[in-house]
């Protein structure tokens, strides 16, 4: 880990998510499914299917997705707003040049997904699995992650500006450029021998002395 100045940390690159007039659409999720330029607002997509599926310059808005089957999914040039579900699965998903906003989701298992070009904006999510997935250029904003797990995932040009992050799993982590200057409350539960590569604050880096001490073996007396 170091401290540093934030011109030195290489900033994400954001997406610029511009939709087209987009057609309404009320019907269901089918697997290997192809969505392009839809309007899906306010649906009950409910332990559907849709494992494969393609999302091109589409909008989601105010759906349910509890128990929803999206393994291997894309979301292409496409915004997300106020998606909410338990257990949804998008494992091996592709999220590129997405925006993901006020998302409220439980158990979302998104092992081995991909994000490029995706800001994740507003919302909670609890119990996150990213494990092994890739990040790059990736933005979380005033976001609250509650025990998200990182584990083996690969982090690259990451920010997080004015989060909470509580419960974190960082174990074989690979980062770089990940700045975590904007968490307010970072709270560290694994893996903080793999933090080389994130870059800190001077406060944050108190905060976490007795974990790195303990990492390190180092007795700390008054």
């Amino acid at each position: 880990m170091a401290t540093t100045r934030k011109k030195q940390v290489a900033a994400a690159r954001r997406p610029e998510v511009r939709l087209p007039p987009l057609e309404a659409y009320a019907g269901t999720l089918e697997p290997d499914g192809d969505y392009d330029g839809l309007d899906l607002t306010g649906l009950d997509l409910t332990g559907q299917s849709g494992e494969g599926a393609r999302f091109l310059d589409c909008a989601l808005r105010d759906c349910r997705l509890d128990e929803a089957r999206l393994a291997n999914a894309r979301f292409l040039d496409s915004r997300l707003t106020g998606v909410r579900g338990v257990g949804t699965d998008l494992s091996h998903t592709q999220f590129r040049d997405v925006e993901l906003v006020d998302a409220r989701l439980g158990g979302a298992q998104l092992h081995g997904a991909v994000l490029e070009r995706v800001v994740i904006r507003g919302g909670k999510s609890d119990y996150l699995n990213l494990r092994a997935a890739r990040l790059k250029d990736v933005v979380f904003e005033s976001v609250v992650l509650s025990e998200p797990d990182f584990g083996g995932a690969s982090l690259e040009r990451v920010e997080f500006v004015d989060c909470v992050l509580t419960g974190v799993d960082f174990t074989s982590v690979r980062l770089k450029d990940v700045d975590l200057r904007g968490v307010s409350r970072l709270d560290i539960a694994r893996g903080v021998a793999s933090m080389g590569g994130a870059v800190v604050s001077s406060a944050q880096l108190l905060d976490l002395a007795p974990l790195l001490a303990t990492h390190l073996g180092l007795h700390v007396t008054p």
